[in-house]
């Protein structure tokens, strides 16, 4: 496999060992490692966000992790600026770039452009899914083909996330999301990309994740958050979304016990992990997937 002029993409739900495949392939073809992990930008939130481990930040050049402030938010918008930025500067070193996360919209925006869609209030977004959570996701997606019937052939009644969206961009900019699409293009050629999906059995995974919950626990992430709170953010900040802070938080407040949190934070995890699989089922359906035996095979071959 020529891998000389490509750009490497590595994905899959979390916990399913992306990061420490992308050492290995980055060791074995030359290659330095992009985050296209939206959480893991935050420097503030290294263990609750299962940022790769220092060791092998010295094995292999990363880039785009751990840099912005939790103060921040950060956007889709600002990381497709910043991972074009390193792909250009890698391969100027004659490096290959690897892409390496679970958020599938940066994917996405890297290999079919940005949708520049103005930015919708949050008073205006909170009303919608407010407004989903009381029809329910059924009743909720008749209403969104209503008010714009392009959506019935292109996103799933049950795809909750993209109805929302849908319904959010139609309402407030009067346009359907797929007319903003029509004209979003990528910077790069379809066959610039390799694409690689990291589809494991779901016993495994969770099993994976368990595991990992037990790690971040035993390893300063109470600390972490104790930390994290003291910063005193608005509620509408893309850092609260990290899995484990509000759990820990109930811990510290004395709300629930260590055991507790660590099945919460387990099962967050896991529904987070089947919001991801589900995603990528319907958007990365031109993915090579790769059950996690196949990785050695790939690694061969190169």
């Amino acid at each position: 496999m020529d891998l000389k002029s490509k750009i490497i993409l590595i994905s899959g739900p979390t916990a399913s060992g992306k990061s420490k495949f992308a050492v290995k392939l980055a060791k074995k073809i030359k290659g330095e490692i992009i985050n296209a992990d939206s959480m893991q930008v935050y420097k503030e939130l290294r263990i609750l966000t299962a940022r790769p481990a220092k060791s092998d930040y010295n094995k292999i050049k990363h880039h785009l992790y751990g840099f912005e402030s939790v103060k921040k938010n950060f956007s889709t918008g600002k990381w497709l600026k910043l991972a074009n930025k390193k792909i250009d500067i890698i391969k100027k070193r004659k490096k290959i770039p690897i892409l390496v996360g679970g958020t599938g919209l940066y994917f996405k925006a890297l290999t079919d452009g940005l949708v520049k869609i103005p930015n919708i209030p949050i008073q205006s977004r909170n009303k919608i899914r407010n407004l989903q959570k009381k029809l329910g996701q059924k009743k909720f997606f008749m209403r969104l083909i209503k008010l714009d019937p392009s959506v019935k052939e292109k996103i799933k009644s049950t795809d909750v996330q993209r109805s929302i969206r849908a319904y959010e961009v139609k309402s407030y900019t009067k346009k359907s999301l797929f007319d903003w699409y029509k004209n979003t293009k990528s910077k790069y050629a379809a066959d610039d990309f390799v694409k690689i999906y990291i589809d494991f059995p779901r016993q495994e995974l969770l099993d994976k994740i368990s595991k990992r919950t037990d790690e971040m626990l035993k390893h300063g992430a109470i600390e972490e958050v104790k930390k994290f709170l003291k910063i005193r953010l608005k509620k509408d900040n893309s850092s609260n979304k990290v899995i484990g802070i509000n759990e820990i938080k109930d811990f510290l407040n004395k709300k629930t016990n260590l055991n507790e949190v660590n099945e919460k934070i387990t099962i967050k995890t896991r529904q987070y992990a089947k919001r991801q699989s589900t995603w990528a089922r319907g958007q990365m359906t031109n993915w090579q997937k790769v059950n996690p035996k196949d990785l050695k095979k790939i690694l061969k071959k190169i």
